[in-house]
């Protein structure tokens, strides 16, 4: 091997997937998906800026019949200056990442003595995802050459991903070797001189859950976006086949397009604008609404969620009587993605991305490259990208209202559609092209690589357990909700006390009316959010929803007859829609006409298998009988192997009650509905706050020293 000319070497490693220089499998697994293409683009990227003599993209050789001879190639030449090299560790074959972590150190012996061999070594190596920071990490230990790190995913934010998927903590462990990855995703933070991510929300919410987080380390660099293939429209893109058989179920497919383009799934939130455009008639006489919502066949074929909602979606579009004014088309090729941009921003259209939480919003980055200005959700990622390229609206996506004028706003000012556009366009090359990218990278490097610049680290405590091993949950209304003042200084503990503890809240309201309320009052996202009386679960970063536990709560839930049996009950009144969910179903109750033991007996004599919960005295809800907020959060501490002794509740109504009861530590508020918590008083492990609120909830905490020895006190006595 040559030597290189002057400028840096700089060596990227990204140890499993199949990576090559052409024609990437991208989606042939788990392990052949964004990521490869990053690397590759971040390699091919670095190689062609000025003072980079060479780049090697670092993988693992693969020799097996059952994938490409390509992989196996010990060195591939995709540039003069730029090659992947790939290094012998483990079998032959193509095994899964989680598979790896025995080989690891084998690859880092082999690939230090590759630069042995050559006699060259690199000025920076550059680490991606968790194992290949543990092979960095080795390697900038044993060698001196500082370590840079993206780590795509973390395992302590997967493993929540995972328990919504309704995995056990155990099979967590056992598929997934997910306590080998966080450790060596510590060891990694313990060791990079930087941390490369996509947004400042990453590093809030995510980073900050290890011990070696360190804010001083983290660098926000957007990933690239390939300007080649996502490209303003030329004008013939409307008159296509293609464009024709999108659009062939409007009415007037000339008007400007209000594109969506996302996955069905609830957190996209596409219902939101539906209801917009189906309450606004200027907007629909402004314009058409085309959502690309994956590919079906049949409806009844997909995974219960995107089931729901497509449903939503064409409940919405009937009432409204949105036909010939919305299209959603059932199929569209990958590579068609970028053509379905160009057709809506050629009708001078406007691109919508109204999800309830955003981590990054790369759809948003395509859309302005081919000259859609954007309407998105102020939360997460879409700040970022409209506060750089200033190119479009934020909106409140628990709001309608707001989509509507937003788009309002773009469609009826064709000056402003212009600006936005031609901003979006300018943005877009100087933020988030690879090139871009690349010359932000640089910068950040080039003390490093010259040893002008160390992190100055803080020595870290370290915790006794890798995950954490205790949780606060409380409800909103009647807890959280009441003191604002209290509620800072409680939010402050929560945030100072991240790292050990979960923090859960269990509310009866719905998840959109549990989150209009939470940011009302400036509440962050907790880690697990229980809505609807317990018959919902949602998991941070993304909200995601527990499928398991909507099956398990699903056995015998006959909701067409409660309803039925109910529907001419003395006393009692059905709550708005909007209080109605899957598995609750809401009444108003007057106490004076309705008995609540004879709607149970009703009930049962009728064989519904039922929950019924009332609160504050005057709402009446109707659960399947596996569910409420006490088994909700049961299940949910489960998963997560946190022992009920180490579980806090606070709680002050009757819908609380079955959370307090039994091995938690639990509180009631001084503001608490008195008569239905009253059969508390004479329980254990319940303490009754003087204080009302949250500030209730501190003083329970400080009884219990919840964050010492948490324990109740009067257990000695």
């Amino acid at each position: 091997m040559t030597e290189p000319t002057a400028g840096h070497y700089l060596v990227l490693l990204s140890i499993h997937g199949l990576i090559r220089g052409h024609d990437l499998e991208l989606g042939r697994d788990a392990d052949t998906g964004g990521q490869t293409l990053y690397v590759v683009e971040l390699a091919q990227a670095l190689a062609n800026q000025p003072g980079v003599a060479r780049v090697d993209l670092v993988t693992r050789r693969v020799v097996d019949d059952q994938v490409c001879a390509d992989y196996a190639e010990p060195v591939e030449t995709i540039a003069e200056n730029l090659r992947i090299v790939r290094i012998n560790a483990g079998p032959n074959g193509y095994i899964p990442k989680e598979q790896l972590w025995d080989h690891l150190d084998g690859f880092v012996d082999n690939l230090a003595d590759f630069f042995q061999r050559n006699n060259a070594f690199p000025d920076l190596l550059h680490s991606h995802y968790a194992d290949a920071g543990y092979v960095g990490s080795r390697l900038a230990h044993l060698l001196g050459i500082p370590l840079i790190h993206t780590g795509h995913s973390l395992g302590r934010v997967k493993r929540s991903r995972f328990l919504a998927s309704g995995l056990s903590a155990e099979q967590i462990e056992e598929r997934f070797n997910m306590g080998r990855r966080v450790e060596a995703e510590e060891m990694t933070l313990a060791t990079a001189q930087r941390v490369i991510t996509s947004t400042h929300q990453e590093i809030e919410e995510q980073y900050e859950l290890y011990d070696y987080y360190q804010p001083e380390q983290m660098r926000v660099i957007p990933p690239g976006t390939n300007l080649q293939q996502f490209t303003p429209p030329t004008g013939a893109e409307s008159a296509t086949p293609f464009a024709a058989e999108l659009l062939r179920h409007l009415k007037d497919p000339g008007k400007p397009i209000i594109l969506a383009l996302s996955r069905p799934d609830h957190r996209k939130n596409i219902a939101a604008l539906v209801e917009a455009f189906g309450q606004s008639k200027p907007l629909q006489e402004l314009a058409n609404l085309l959502i690309v919502a994956g590919n079906r066949d049949d409806i009844d074929d997909l995974e219960e969620g995107a089931q729901e909602v497509l449903h939503e979606l064409l409940v919405a579009i009937d009432r409204h009587d949105l036909y010939g004014k919305v299209a959603l088309p059932k199929h569209h090729q990958r590579d068609q993605v970028a053509s379905i941009y160009q057709i809506a921003a050629a009708s001078g259209g406007v691109f919508v991305n109204p999800a309830l939480t955003e981590p990054f919003g790369l759809t948003l980055i395509e859309a302005a490259a081919s000259g859609l200005p954007i309407v998105a959700t102020e939360d997460g990622g879409p700040r970022d990208i409209i506060g750089n390229c200033q190119n479009g609206v934020l909106i409140d996506p628990l709001e309608p209202a707001t989509i509507t004028a937003a788009l309002l706003q773009l469609l009826g000012d064709p000056t402003l559609w212009q600006r936005y556009r031609d901003q979006g366009l300018a943005g877009v090359r100087t933020h988030y092209s690879w090139t871009a990218h690349a010359q932000r990278y640089l910068a950040m490097i080039q003390p490093i690589v010259q040893r002008s610049e160390q992190l100055v680290r803080q020595p870290p405590r370290r915790r006794s357990g890798l995950y954490r091993d205790r949780a606060i949950v409380s409800d909103l209304d009647q807890n959280l909700i009441g003191d604002d003042q209290a509620l800072q200084q409680l939010l402050e503990v929560l945030r100072n006390n991240r790292k050990t503890t979960k923090f859960i809240i269990a509310t009866g309201r719905r998840l959109d009316s549990a989150l209009k309320l939470m940011k009302k009052h400036r509440i962050p996202e907790p880690d697990v959010l229980i809505t609807s009386g317990g018959t919902e679960i949602y998991h941070a970063p993304e909200l995601a929803a527990d499928i398991a536990w909507a099956r398990h709560i699903d056995h015998l839930w006959s909701p067409h007859q409660v309803r039925r049996l109910l529907a001419d009950f003395p006393g009692l009144k059905r709550q708005p829609k909007i209080e109605q969910s899957r598995f609750k179903l809401s009444y108003y109750i007057d106490p004076e006409l309705a008995d609540l033991e004879e709607i149970k007996r009703l009930l049962h004599q009728e064989e519904q298998s039922v929950y019924v919960q009332l609160a504050f005295g005057q709402y009446l809800d109707i659960l399947p009988l596996r569910a409420s907020k006490g088994l909700a959060l049961r299940y949910v501490v489960d998963q997560m192997r946190i022992p009920l002794q180490s579980v806090f509740v606070a709680g002050g109504s009757g819908a609380d009650e079955d959370m307090m009861r039994g091995n938690t530590l639990a509180a009631v508020v001084a503001n608490r509905h008195h008569e239905e918590l009253s059969r508390l008083l004479e329980v254990e492990r319940v303490y009754f706050s003087q204080e009302p609120n949250a500030a209730g909830i501190l003083e329970a905490l400080q009884f219990y020293d919840f964050f010492d020895s948490c324990r109740d006190p009067r257990e000695n006595r």
